[in-house]
């Protein structure tokens, strides 16, 4: 796996935003008008998360202990529920780090290296060493979320689709990224 090609062609979490935000104002044909809806959402909660997330103390403290020395590669896409809750507290709390993103579907060979239970879930964490040798990565969501995704796939008829999406936009809202960053700081 070649991290190199994909950290060169990254971009910076305020490239993502506009780039997203861009693409609301000039759509491109293959885009219906149902994943531009995505998109709206994203953006809108990005917005959002970035204004109300504030690093806790503790949670700085222990990044400082463990001495982290690398960058930070995200895999991601401007639609994604998940992405849209969580790039903003990594881009916030990691702000003294190299951060870059690169698209799952513009790279699609990356996210084959990096898969959840088979799926191509998104966002996906990378963090590599000054040489961009992956340490750890970390998602597509806080444990929290993937018990929610397995509830909903346990039973789908009674626990739908629709229940779960609420019930994890909900979590995040509440939880205000600190599981994000206790799971992240539990493996770098």
């Amino acid at each position: 796996m070649e991290i190199k090609k994909y950290w060169d062609e990254g971009i910076s979490y305020r490239e993502y935003l506009r780039e997203a935000k861009e693409l609301l104002a000039n759509p491109k044909n293959e885009i219906s008008e149902d994943f531009l809806e995505y998109y709206k959402l994203g953006v809108r909660r990005m917005e959002r998360v970035e204004k109300q997330y504030s690093p806790e103390e503790k949670q700085v403290e222990e990044l400082a202990q463990k001495k982290f020395r690398g960058k930070i590669l995200i895999i991601s896409e401007a639609w994604c529920g998940d992405a849209s809750q969580i790039i903003p507290v990594i881009s916030k709390f990691f702000e003294q780090y190299e951060i870059r993103i690169t698209h799952r579907d513009q790279q699609p060979s990356l996210i084959d290296n990096f898969l959840t239970h088979g799926s191509k879930s998104i966002p996906i964490v990378i963090f590599l060493d000054d040489d961009l040798n992956v340490i750890t990565s970390w998602g597509p969501r806080p444990e929290y979320g993937m018990e929610l995704l397995a509830k909903h796939k346990e039973n789908p008829d009674r626990y739908t689709s629709d229940d779960f999406h609420n019930d994890l936009q909900v979590y995040y809202s509440k939880n205000k990224g600190v599981d994000i960053i206790d799971e992240i700081l539990a493996k770098i």
